[in-house]
């Protein structure tokens, strides 16, 4: 929300609030007591209608001898998202309006903090990854072992064939291992797995409605818990275009959220 005056910032703001508020609305309605159990797989979904099912239906019942529920925040759009997420049996928050994939996963910690989790694993709705590797992304957390863990593509295998995006991967690595004193090699992966005590201590620091990746990394690091990684397998898109951008407002709006929090919280 840069360069726009405190008092629209006020107003968005409540608007904000206002979609959140009639998207949990809705959820208590259909969801009523929820109590969910031990990990979560949350995927923000932003009109992934083609995807979403094959996605769900390869998430594990399962994980580390844990009971697993999918969880799917839709983030508005105009096609079917929420009725897909909804028929294949994922427990279903919706927005009304599209606010922003930070603000989406933002309420999805919220909700998994209030409602009982113990992990949570996020990963995409467009089959860049395999939700059947989630066990092996939990295993550090249930051994007690990292409180963050974080795929890698370089420790695993990229079959995307987007050299400059790869080249990204590894800059915005070295460059986050500069600010924090961390040793990871893939910091902009959305698919980990995060620890709900920490999540707890950390979600009301994260600010950013776009590019969370970055602000919640850093912020966690800065705040003393443990991050470690896991290989994993980073495939194309399964269809559709993404959403974030071309490779260089991508890099740099990235950029921009590492070097802010890393102000912030340093």
């Amino acid at each position: 929300m840069a360069n726009i005056s405190d008092h629209q910032q006020t107003r968005l703001r409540a608007l904000q609030r206002l979609v959140i508020d009639l998207g949990r609305k809705n959820f208590d309605e259909r969801h009523g007591d929820l109590k969910l159990t031990p990990v979560v797989g949350l995927i923000c979904a932003y009109e992934e209608e083609a995807n979403i099912a094959d996605v769900l239906r390869r998430v594990p019942k399962v994980a580390c001898g844990l009971d697993v529920t999918p969880f799917v925040i839709v983030d508005g759009g105009e096609d079917e998202t929420a009725r897909v997420a909804m028929e294949e049996g994922a427990v279903t928050f919706v927005f009304p309006v599209n606010l922003g994939h930070g603000v989406a996963l933002r309420v999805g910690y919220d909700l998994c903090v209030a409602l009982g989790a113990q992990y949570v694993v996020t990963f995409d709705a467009d089959g860049q990854n395999d939700p059947t590797e989630m066990p092996q992304l939990l295993q550090p957390l249930v051994d007690d072992e990292a409180d963050f863990v974080v795929a890698s593509r370089r420790l695993g295998v990229d079959r995307t064939g987007d050299r400059y995006r790869q080249l990204g991967v590894v800059f915005f690595a070295a460059l986050m291992n500069l600010l924090t004193g961390a040793h990871l090699t893939d910091t902009s992966n959305g698919f980990r797995a995060l620890r709900v005590t920490m999540l707890a201590d950390v979600k009301g620091r994260l600010e950013q409605d776009q590019y969370q990746t970055a602000e919640l990394l850093v912020t966690s690091l800065k705040r003393g818990w443990r991050v470690t990684e896991r290989p994993a397998v980073w495939h194309e898109r399964a269809s559709g275009q993404s959403k974030k951008g071309t490779n260089f407002l991508y890099g740099f709006r990235y950029a921009a959220v590492l070097l802010g929090t890393w102000r912030r919280e340093r």
